[in-house]
């Protein structure tokens, strides 16, 4: 793997763990956009560990001083790509979710979860390639760990509102869980062919339990 120069961006908010700045004027931000642009289909190109901040530089006529003021790196570059899909799915998984009035709305909505996010994979391939670059990079699996969190967020406040009596934290880890194993299964199913992949995921939702009180600690 190319090993590439890492800059520092003096005055560049890095509290998610990605060093980078974003412009607010327009002449900047379209500069900005075009780099994310062009990122994506150089990623879906070239995979993760072969893109590189020079393909960047080659095809938009960047130059590297300038694309080093708004990313240090490629992990930069990745991660602000992987948090706009991330979004995506967060608006996805709360509105499913929030639809919830009764214990029994609730496998359905897992189910329908779980189609949405393999179809997700499906429409938009780079996933893939973001998904990949998360298994060598820390910064990356942290901002993995933040999106499952948030994601498992959104369950754990269904369950409290189904079951309110019920152990707040057992719920937590329920949430924690489920949403765990449902990424877990569509990354999977992914790597397979088309109809194994249809095949697993289907398995998977006929593994969600009807109730799942039953699967609650100390319930």
């Amino acid at each position: 793997m190319t090993t590439e120069t890492k800059t520092s961006i003096p005055g560049t908010s890095t509290a998610d763990g990605l060093a980078r700045r974003v412009p607010v004027q327009k002449r900047s931000r379209e500069r900005y956009e075009k780099i994310l642009d062009v990122a994506l289909d150089v990623l879906s190109e070239k995979g993760s560990d072969a893109f590189k901040m020079s393909d960047i530089v080659e095809r938009t006529g960047v130059s590297f001083g300038s694309l080093y003021q708004y990313f240090a790196d490629k992990t930069a570059i990745i991660g602000t790509l992987a948090e706009r899909h991330n979004e995506i799915g967060h608006d996805c998984v709360k509105t499913e979710l929030s639809t919830i009035e009764k214990p029994q709305d609730l496998q359905p909505a897992l189910c329908r979860l779980v189609d949405s996010y393999y179809q997700f994979f499906n429409d938009v391939p780079v996933m893939i390639d973001i998904w990949n670059a998360t298994q060598s990079d820390r910064v990356l699996q942290e901002l993995d760990q933040q999106d499952m969190k948030i994601l498992s967020g959104f369950l754990w406040d269904a369950l409290i509102r189904l079951y309110p009596k019920d152990d707040k934290k057992s719920l937590q880890l329920t949430s924690g869980m489920i949403m765990h194993l449902i990424a877990a299964t569509v990354r999977h199913a992914i790597t397979l062919n088309p109809s194994d992949a249809e095949k697993t995921v289907q398995i998977f939702k006929n593994m969600l339990p009807v109730d799942v009180k039953t699967l609650v600690a100390d319930s």
